[in-house]
């Protein structure tokens, strides 16, 4: 249970993060940074997992940094895909 806590607080704060590096922080609730978060968290361990071959991501219980690197980037990279959606733009 204290596992699903810590994901979602962390999660939070990444999808906080990218929706600042991605300027959309005003239009973004705290459910859409924490859901930003933790599927970019997703993301970002897949991504790095193809192209290092050492993903890792704060979900499957690896907390360092590379995995919080590699989830803020997914949470970057799927903050652009919201912006091409909704506003037919990366930014």
């Amino acid at each position: 249970m204290l596992g699903w806590i810590i994901y979602l607080v962390i999660g939070g704060i990444i999808g906080w993060l990218a929706s600042i590096i991605m300027r959309r922080d005003a239009q973004q609730g705290i459910f859409m940074n924490i859901i930003v978060g933790v599927v970019g968290s997703l993301l970002g361990g897949w991504l790095g997992g193809m192209i290092t071959g050492h993903g890792g991501n704060a979900a499957s219980g690896q907390f360092d940094m590379s995995s919080l690197l590699w989830s803020l980037i997914g949470a970057v990279v799927l903050s652009a895909i919201v912006n091409l959606v909704t506003r037919g733009r990366a930014r």
